[in-house]
């Protein structure tokens, strides 16, 4: 019994003990939560003051700002007012202006209408003493004046036109030398070989054959007649046609190089070396118009351009020849203000009839324009080559430029072989045939023998038979003399009034 009484008692001993810590802890508890809560409205207050403080602040300078902004639109409206104001004072003094100058309009027009009145009035009253129209006293003071300054006038013409030649012919040797001091070109051209040295006297035997076989299948493979023993130590080609000498010779060089000589090795290498000759003239056209900077020239005159390179003039070679003129011509052109392209394609094209004018008949010159025509070529370049000697009038100034550069590479030093001794006798012999014709009073061979200049004596030719004198010369120069290209002949009669004052 004892036990469990102590037992009760202990444990309501624990169980107030318990209660009174538990109690007294949450009285702690208690303060220590109203402190925190009275420390937290502390700072939120402070907070609230610091912020209210803040925007107290902000409102302030946003009440501050919109003054200042209100204050400037206050004075920018001012201005925009004063400058209306200004504005509208500017548009009436200008409807002031323009009433006034209006007015003045009208005040002028009635002058002028008082002018014309007058001048109309004027006008009567000189007719009517005059007893002349106006157009009628106008004819006749034109042709006082003119009889007054006639002679002044036809002087200063006369003036002025020596003035103008004068000055064209230094510009033009200025112009011409300029073009051939830049034009660097060989002082001798390239002749066309038609002849073949051969190593030794044996080698014509082979060439023969036996029975002359292998020489006649090489002339009737070619087209070219070959003569073995009329030189020495050299075999000659003779045909009228440049590409076939061409071919005959690389055909006799291969075939003396191979050893083996006999028809049928003839007619491979025949048709070897026409290959071969193909692509050289196509590749001189090529290499020919890429050195004068045309492009674009049609295939086929490329092709005869090509041929010029085995045709020569008076030894110059004609492909050189056409090249040469381009390089000029396209100077001369730059400098007169012409078109450089068309002068540049004429002076390269100018000769291409010389490739066909043993197959075609007519001048050469003809015959360029013609194919130029024919495979498409421009027409001002057709005809600038057409008209590059004189029996074709020039159209045009590239076509006068052919003429001019035509003449200096084919004159100048070294460019041809003609020997001076030959050259003379030439002159003297178209002088000489002038002069053979009745009535004649003395000629002159000039122009490097392309122009003979005749005198005729006034009494014995009329006008009539110096057109006939003409004629009859030409023609006789044409039957009796050998000469390149063209032949102009000049019949000058000349009268004169001879009279002496005493």
């Amino acid at each position: 019994m004892l036990p469990a009484l102590l037992a009760v008692v202990g444990a309501a001993l624990g169980f107030g003990a318990n209660y009174v810590v538990n109690q007294k802890k949450m009285g702690s508890v208690e303060d220590k939560a109203k402190k925190e809560i009275e420390q937290a409205k502390k700072e939120a207050n402070k907070i609230k003051s610091e912020a209210k403080e803040e925007a107290d602040k902000l409102l302030d300078e946003v009440r501050k700002e919109e003054q200042t902004r209100r204050r400037e639109t206050k004075s920018i409206e001012e201005r925009l007012v004063n400058r209306e104001e200004a504005l509208d004072k500017k548009l009436d003094e200008l409807d002031k202006r323009t009433e006034r100058v209006r007015s003045s309009e009208d005040e002028i027009e009635s002058l002028k209408n008082d002018i014309r009145d007058i001048r109309v009035k004027q006008q009567d009253k000189l007719e009517k003493i005059a007893k002349l129209t106006k157009d009628e006293a106008a004819g006749k003071l034109m042709q006082m004046t003119e009889r007054d300054i006639k002679n002044d006038l036809t002087g200063l013409i006369n003036k002025l036109q020596n003035e103008a030649k004068e000055n064209a012919e230094e510009k033009a040797a200025l112009i011409i030398t300029t073009a051939m001091e830049r034009m660097a070109s060989e002082v001798t051209a390239e002749r066309t070989v038609t002849s073949l040295r051969l190593e030794d006297e044996e080698m014509k035997g082979r060439i023969i054959g036996k029975e002359g076989r292998n020489i006649q299948s090489l002339q009737k493979a070619t087209g070219v007649d070959i003569m073995v023993d009329d030189t020495p130590g050299y075999v000659v080609f003779s045909s009228f046609d440049p590409v076939r000498r061409e071919i005959a010779k690389q055909t006799l060089e291969m075939l003396m190089k191979d050893g083996r000589i006999h028809p049928g090795r003839i007619e491979e290498v025949v048709e070897k070396a026409q290959k071969n000759v193909e692509k050289d003239v196509i590749r001189a056209g090529e290499d020919a118009a890429r050195e004068v900077g045309i492009i674009g020239i049609p295939k086929e005159i490329l092709h005869l351009l090509g041929e010029l390179r085995y045709r020569t003039s008076y030894g110059q070679n004609v492909l050189k020849h056409s090249t040469e003129m381009a390089h000029i011509a396209g100077m001369i052109a730059e400098e007169v203000g012409a078109n450089v392209k068309t002068a540049k394609y004429a002076a390269l094209v100018h000769d291409l009839g010389k490739a066909l004018s043993h197959k075609i008949e007519g001048k050469h010159h003809h015959i360029s324009g013609e194919m130029l025509r024919k495979y498409g070529a421009p027409e001002e370049v057709a005809l600038a080559a057409e008209q590059h000697h004189d029996d074709v009038e020039a159209t045009s100034v590239e076509a006068l430029i052919i003429r001019v550069v035509d003449a200096i590479s084919a004159s100048r030093p070294g460019a041809r072989n003609i020997s001076a001794e030959n050259f003379v006798e030439r002159m003297r012999d178209l002088e000489n045939v002038a002069n053979g014709f009745s009535g004649v009073d003395k000629s002159y061979a000039i122009s490097a023998g392309r122009e003979v200049r005749i005198f005729v004596n006034p009494k014995q030719i009329d006008d009539l038979s110096a057109i006939k004198l003409a004629i009859d010369i030409a023609n006789k120069v044409e039957s009796t003399l050998q000469y390149p290209g063209t032949i102009k002949v000049n019949v000058i009669r000349e009268t004169r009034a001879i009279e002496f004052a005493k």
